[in-house]
């Protein structure tokens, strides 16, 4: 399927998938994802393409997630265009993470959300000095899904979690050191190592070491002991308690990231990337963050999240409940709770 918001095109031995909403960021549509999901495909099995490569047209983000804006009028409503979206998506992510063909994401400028899900299944994930990477979405009572679950408890620590909690913004150094990302190089030589990588596919690795760049001394690293101590605790009061009670200027500026967050987004997010569920797959991941978006895009929070930070832009949610005392575990578990019969996600066939 064609979608004139994704360029398919290839190059050489390379198939190359272009997000091209520059405007919107390079936020995914149904149709974006039905359409790379289609070449992938039609790739997998041509011997002509060796690799494949992901980037973005225009200069300010690789990808800042999916179209919010859409999948909230969805939740006003039944919800199943959303539910729709998210199954499509999921489908995408999985099929990347499986693909045996070499895939090279260009993550230059903001990767957010759907951008991480795109980006972090490729064999090589290349950050530039413009590169934002962040799960931000407990800030809009939605939660970090497209196999966060799956990725992001496999960091350093308690790294994942702190990500989600916080919906820190991490740079280039920060995600090599990590493992975000595999590569850095410099934004303005990035047409010439895609070109590069056109004429030898088969030489990836040496080219990218080619063009290899110093990203600076990572922030994240004078923190990472403090990362994996602090946000140690069972529950996500716990942590919140940690922090208070080590009162470095550090600790405190984490809490002020955490409480303006949605509570019911924070304590979902909690049990989805702290480690306690354990996906035995990428797919069984997916099968619970396809549960928990079918409920959440048509949560009060989220509607109120979109509508405050999105729309009005007041910055002002009322969340429901206002607390994470008032976020009960049973709440929680609702919301993980396995779907109708026929109603489950599902990888593509043969997947």
């Amino acid at each position: 399927m064609e979608s004139s918001e994704l360029i398919v095109r290839r190059e050489g031995g390379v198939g190359r998938l272009t997000l091209n909403r520059p405007a919107a960021l390079g936020a995914l549509t149904l149709g974006m994802c039905e359409a790379m999901t289609a070449a992938l495909l039609e790739w997998r099995d041509d011997d002509g393409v060796e690799a494949v490569l992901i980037d973005h047209a225009g200069e300010r983000g690789f990808c800042a997630g999916g179209d919010i804006r859409f999948l909230a009028e969805s939740g006003a409503g039944d919800g199943e265009a959303a539910r729709r979206f998210f199954h499509t998506e999921y489908r995408l992510n999985h099929l990347l993470t499986v693909y045996h063909k070499p895939i090279v994401a260009f993550m230059d400028g903001v990767t957010m959300g759907g951008g991480v899900g795109v980006s972090l299944p490729a064999r090589y994930r290349v950050a530039t000095e413009r590169t934002r990477l962040a799960m931000p979405e407990t800030g809009i009572g939605l939660f970090p899904d497209v196999g966060a679950g799956w990725w992001l408890p496999a960091l350093h620590g308690r790294t994942g979690l702190w990500m989600v909690l916080t919906g820190a913004r991490l740079d280039a150094a920060d995600c090599e050191l990590l493992g975000l990302a595999t590569d850095v190089i410099v934004s303005a030589q990035a047409e010439a190592v895609k070109a590069a990588i056109a004429r030898e596919p088969g030489a990836i690795e040496r080219i990218l070491t080619e063009y290899e760049a110093d990203p600076g001394r990572p922030a994240i690293a004078q923190h990472r002991d403090d990362i994996d101590r602090l946000f140690a605790g069972e529950t996500l009061e716990d942590v919140v308690d940690a922090l208070r009670a080590d009162g470095s200027a550090w600790a405190l500026a984490q809490i002020e990231a955490i409480e303006p967050k949605s509570p019911m987004s924070a304590k979902v997010s909690f049990r989805l990337v702290g480690g306690a569920l354990a996906p035995a797959s990428m797919a069984e991941d997916l099968v619970t963050e396809y549960r928990l978006a079918s409920r959440i895009v048509r949560s009060h929070d989220f509607l109120e999240g979109v509508r405050a930070v999105i729309v009005e832009k007041d910055n002002r949610p009322a969340w429901e409940p206002a607390t994470l005392a008032g976020m009960t575990d049973a709440m929680v578990d609702a919301l993980f709770a396995p779907l109708p019969a026929g109603e489950e996600w599902t990888p593509l066939p043969g997947l």
